[in-house]
């Protein structure tokens, strides 16, 4: 995931990192890459795939690399077993440079008014489904489309896929990418293949992170895995900017929870009062850190967690109230660290 320049069409793009299509390893994801690989190689793959996951999991770096496959080596065991397609492949050059006559990618298109992503993926744009594949197949013999996201889908977009889907064509792939899939149309769902992916294990990110942020220190990177909920993309947007640096504060804080370092909190405040949204930001990492402590705990059956579930709703309301009132950072770590303090002594999280 070499660093690279935004498209301004590409909202499915991590700004300064490669876009899904020119991806080539998938993190994780070998359940679903297994089943897929299964379907693909033995010739009985389903017309429809709904790829289903958080996002930044890898939903559309796993499209892409069916969509290689298929286009490379049809719906055969000529290729490798973990779908892999080298660069300089033909196929997988043409797809890289989004001029492969074999695939059709869906998404929110500019409003030619504004040059704007609009905020719904349009009839217009699924309808040109049915012209693409109603065309002479490749020459790999296979047609591959991609819908990312089908969330953003409208009524009149919805209806007009569930037609297609109705009626599948041969040698054709649909996939239809999924962020929240209980939004979509039930009869959209159960005409497709779920795959669904699951978010990454902390040290699978940690090590994805010191490949794509070797800037970033070991516990840097360590706090951003804690926080980006078992995604890569989260994990890279959240370190842009001061990101990365405020998660491990937002850490250190929870760290040190019995004794606080007061000075090093004032130093703090003064950096997040430099900082556009600093205070907020630094809200948002402290919730999510502490978020996800409970859950582990929780999962572990710790006794006791009542006091940090209402010290977890104290913190989300006093910074909510804090950006609302653009109240003096300082006083609000001061305040926030205390409050940390009491509930500590019956026990660190």
């Amino acid at each position: 995931m070499a660093k690279r320049s935004a498209e301004p069409n590409d909202s499915d793009r991590i700004e300064g990192f490669s876009h899904p299509r020119e991806t080539f390893a998938l993190l994780g994801q070998q359940d679903a890459l297994g089943r897929v690989s299964r379907a693909l190689r033995s010739g009985r793959v389903p017309s429809a795939w709904l790829i289903t996951g958080a996002p930044g999991v890898g939903k559309a770096t796993l499209a892409y690399r069916i969509a290689r496959y298929l286009l490379g080596f049809g719906a055969t065991a000529a290729g490798p077993e973990d779908l892999a397609v080298a660069q300089d492949n033909p196929n997988a050059r043409q797809v890289t440079a989004q001029s492969h006559p074999g695939l059709l990618v869906l998404k929110r298109a500019l409003n030619p008014k504004t040059g704007k992503l609009m905020t719904v993926l349009s009839v217009d744009e699924i309808r040109r489904l049915a012209d693409f594949f109603g065309m002479t197949s490749g020459a790999g013999g296979w047609r591959v489309a991609i819908v990312d996201t089908a969330d953003d889908m409208n009524d009149n977009a919805a209806n007009a896929l569930l037609k297609m889907l109705e009626e599948p064509p041969a040698n054709a792939m649909l996939l239809l990418l999924s962020n929240t899939p209980g939004r979509l149309l039930p009869t959209i769902r159960s005409r497709c293949q779920r795959l669904e992916l699951r978010p990454l294990e902390p040290a699978t990110l940690e090590q994805a992170l010191a490949q794509f942020l070797p800037e970033l220190s070991v516990s840097e990177r360590a706090s951003l895995a804690r926080l980006s909920g078992g995604s890569i993309g989260a994990a890279l947007t959240l370190a842009s900017g001061d990101g990365a640096a405020l998660a491990q504060e937002a850490d250190q804080l929870i760290d040190n929870a019995q004794g606080p370092d007061m000075l090093a909190l004032l130093t703090l405040g003064e950096k997040l009062f430099r900082i556009r949204d600093g205070l907020e930001q630094f809200g948002d990492f402290l919730s999510a850190s502490l978020s996800e402590r409970i859950r582990a705990k929780a999962h572990g059956g710790a006794p006791g967690l009542e006091r940090w579930v209402a010290q977890l709703g104290r913190i989300e309301q006093g910074f909510a109230r804090a950006a609302g009132l653009h109240l003096e950072p300082r006083q609000v770590l001061l305040s926030t660290a205390r409050d940390l303090s009491r509930t500590a002594r019956g026990g660190r999280l």
